[in-house]
Parts: structure tokens; C-alpha cells; sequence
């Protein structure tokens, strides 16, 4: 089985313009995305439709591929990237033992085990699409569990797979609440399949992508995490991974 990561990366952003490129104690957000990627993949690729993105990445020397600027989401970018760095007839042969990993590029500070857990879903072969989730603790207050920014999970631990997604708090089978990590892993072959459905009632209403694949059938295993992540969707995001990165890096 090959796995390949595949980072999406734009420039533009509502609430940050920019920031793949934004500086972490002397390296861009995407860079550090591409290098911790890089522990756990052998094959990592930014996928990205601006040339200052494309021109960094290469600047230290990380592998990048230019993708259309009408992709709606960065599943739809994976997938170009995918197949701009394979040929049909490699496909052909392994798209179905070939698993692509979805790297959020805003993510600086991803750890090696976490991409390695959802990996791991794929030790069962009926894996179609896998992501992480993370049990909230103690620790965290009634605020965080209701932010709506932050998509909860129903799944069922006996399973493994996701039953809903939701941004309202949905508790899970074993009666715990889990926040869901963004990133993703497709079979290949599913994911050329996902990228051609229309966009469904549900997620619609919920404006979670993944709610689309479940409703047409498709099963999302779940990889449980304990890590915190570090998302950047702000300037004041960003201040907090530096003061993180001075303290923790």
C-alpha cells in the first residue's frame, strides 16, 4: 500500500490573506506543514494555484504542483494534484491500494502520529475514506464544545466509523463528545468518485463536506488522536503558534 500526502494551499483567505506564507520563528506556515508531513510520508506534494506559493516550495526545495483556481474545496485540489503526479496507466494498476492523505496547509505543527493513526484505519481493507477525531476533556469549557467552528463527531467505537458530523454538540455511541481534526485519507479510487457528487442537503445545512460522502453511501472510519492541533485561520491564530512554537518547539 502507498500513501501520499498532498497539502492544499491557497493564498487567499477572508479572514487571512496569505497566510501559507506567514513566518513561524523563521519559516513559513507551509513549510512547516510540508516538513512534519515529511516525517511520516515519503511522498509529501503542495498542491497550490499561486506562484508565490509554488515559488517558496521550491525555494526549499519541497515538491509542488500548480492546480486550477476554480477548485471549490481542497478535496477537488487533491485529486488534480493526484493525477499531475501519476500517469493513467500507474493509476490504472494502484489507485486501489493507494491511499491519498489530505493535509490541512494550515496546520503547522501536525505531528507525525497523528498522520500515522489514520494510516493505521487502513489496516482494514473496507476503508474507504478515513479522518481523526479528538475526545474533549475536562480541561475544556462549555464554550469550546459549543463553538459552532468547531465540527463535532458521532461515531460509533464498536465500528470505528462516523454516523454523523455536525457543528451543533452531538455526543458519540460511547456517550463522550469528539471534536473532529480536518484531515482526511481517501482509497484513490474513491476519491475520484467523491469529487464527482453534488453537494447535499446536509451539507448543505451543516456546510461540512464530508456529510456529502455519507449521505451517498459512503463509510468514514475514525482514528481517535489525543494531540492538539494548531489550525491558523487568523492573524491572532498565528501569534499564538509562535508563542507555542517558542515554548514547545
Amino acid at each position: 500500500m502507498k500513501f501520499i500526502g498532498i497539502i492544499p494551499s491557497r493564498y487567499g483567505s477572508t479572514r487571512f490573506p496569505g497566510k501559507p506564507l506567514a513566518d513561524i520563528c523563521g519559516k513559513t506556515v507551509i513549510r512547516r506543514v510540508y516538513e512534519q508531513a515529511s516525517k511520516a510520508l515519503d511522498t509529501v506534494v503542495v498542491a497550490t494555484d499561486d506562484e508565490r506559493i509554488y515559488e517558496a516550495v521550491e525555494r526549499f526545495s519541497g515538491k509542488v504542483v500548480m492546480t486550477s483556481p476554480n477548485h471549490k474545496c481542497g478535496t477537488d485540489r487533491c485529486l488534480e494534484a493526484y493525477k499531475a503526479i501519476t500517469t493513467p496507466t500507474w493509476r490504472e494498476q494502484n489507485d486501489a491500494d493507494t491511499i491519498v492523505i489530505n493535509i490541512q496547509g494550515d496546520e503547522p505543527f501536525i505531528q507525525p502520529e497523528q498522520i500515522e493513526t489514520l494510516m493505521t484505519c487502513f489496516d482494514s481493507a473496507d476503508t474507504q475514506i478515513a479522518t481523526l477525531v479528538r475526545p474533549f476533556t475536562d480541561e475544556d469549557s462549555n464554550e469550546e464544545l459549543e463553538e459552532v467552528n468547531t465540527p463535532k463527531v458521532d461515531w460509533d467505537p464498536a465500528t470505528g466509523k462516523a454516523k454523523m458530523f455536525s457543528r451543533k454538540v452531538i455526543a458519540a455511541a460511547d456517550g463522550k463528545y469528539y471534536r473532529h481534526i480536518g484531515i482526511y485519507a481517501y482509497r484513490a479510487d474513491v476519491l475520484a468518485q467523491i469529487t464527482r457528487l453534488d453537494q447535499s442537503p446536509l451539507e448543505i445545512a451543516e456546510r461540512l463536506e464530508q456529510l456529502r460522502w455519507l449521505e451517498n453511501g459512503y463509510t468514514i472510519r475514525v482514528g481517535v488522536t489525543e494531540v492538539p492541533t494548531i489550525g491558523i485561520d487568523t492573524p491572532q491564530d498565528l501569534e499564538k503558534a509562535i508563542n507555542w512554537y517558542k515554548y514547545n518547539g
